[in-house]
């Protein structure tokens, strides 16, 4: 069994570093290879490592950070003064070999910008981008991407997404050949703008992806695909529309089963069997988004996820570490950019 480290940012957030705390007693008891490098502040961190009887935890270290890196920091303003802040410090644990991953729920921009600057990205890949697998109707996951790292793209970048997409979800889904489509405004080959058009042309040009053509929003979550492929700022109203949904439907759900005494004994017998339908559902259980084309491997939780929903984002981070899959995506890159290569100078 290989071993693993895994460094935590445990200052982002917006409950602040006890939930962290709690979520890397779970992963440690679920995962006998990892350690934990803890990265955050001394007067906060020790007290909370104490009570979790964590101190002398033969898997678990702690690195003091003076600073910390807030939501409301403006991400540009932060590389002036990176210097000694806990994101920082757990990203270069990363760049300097000593962590195989990084996982934070801090600042999105800031995260991108200071994980890019610390690990830099791979042969051919100009944008990393952020990927996170969300239910479908099959009980499975569709892995979307970008989901707000990249406002705007170009072609090619969202050709290198699916590229990355594919290998995510092969490695990480066992799924072989995962089909990927792209975002558009229709199904038909004349529907969407120029870059989505020349996206479609380079995907099907190429053998090693399994291109699935255009998808609409409706089917976002129909498991038509295995992967859709979409810039940042379309990516991101998909994402948190999703969620917002999501939480209505299981509060509506949870409003109709207490309306009066009928309905709550029938709510109690249906209940068990609803919970394990539906659990799959809830935006705890697919937290962590995956910054990938870096050289490195670097997970984003949700600034509001609780215990549970941190400890997902560490078994993401764990999972790509187990499928090399920074490594696995420069290999298929190469691959597919050599092919393009080829096809055009026929």
């Amino acid at each position: 069994m290989r071993k693993l480290t895994i460094a935590l940012d445990v200052m982002g957030g917006d409950f602040g570093p006890h939930i962290s705390l709690s979520a890397t007693v779970k992963s440690l008891q679920l995962h006998p290879e990892l350690s934990i490098i803890i990265v955050g502040n001394r007067s906060q961190i020790l007290p909370l490592l104490k009570k979790n009887h964590l101190l002398d935890h033969a898997r678990l270290s702690f690195i003091h950070a003076d600073n910390f890196i807030s939501m409301e920091d403006n991400p540009v303003h932060v590389l002036r003064r990176v210097s000694g802040s806990s994101m920082h410090m757990a990203l270069e644990l990363v760049a300097q070999g000593k962590a195989d991953a990084c996982v934070s729920a801090g600042n999105t921009g800031a995260l991108m910008l200071l994980a890019k600057q610390a690990l830099k990205t791979l042969p051919g890949i100009s944008r990393p981008a952020l990927v996170a697998a969300l239910p479908n109707n099959c009980s499975g996951f569709t892995y979307l991407l970008d989901l707000g790292a990249n406002l705007q793209c170009d072609s090619d970048t969202l050709f290198n997404f699916a590229v990355m997409g594919s290998v995510l979800c092969e490695k990480v889904q066992q799924i072989k050949s995962p089909r990927i489509a792209l975002l558009n405004v229709g199904k038909e080959n004349n529907k969407g703008n120029d870059v989505i058009k020349r996206s479609a042309g380079l995907l099907k040009q190429t053998k090693h992806i399994n291109y699935a053509g255009f998808i609409e929003a409706n089917e976002l979550f129909s498991s038509r695909a295995d992967v859709i492929v979409t810039d940042g700022f379309s990516g991101n109203v998909a994402l948190k529309s999703y969620e917002g949904m999501g939480r209505v439907f299981l509060e509506q759900l949870d409003k109709a089963i207490n309306t009066n005494i009928y309905s709550k004994l029938l709510g109690r017998l249906l209940k068990p069997i609803l919970k394990k339908q539906l659990k799959h559902l809830h935006p705890d259980m697919y937290n962590g988004a995956s910054l990938i084309g870096l050289r490195g491997i670097v997970v984003k939780s949700h600034g509001s996820a609780n215990e549970v929903a941190f400890s997902y984002a560490i078994e993401q981070a764990v999972k790509e570490v187990q499928w090399q899959i920074p490594a696995s995506i420069a290999k298929k890159l190469e691959t597919v950019l050599s092919e393009r290569d080829c096809l055009s100078h026929e």
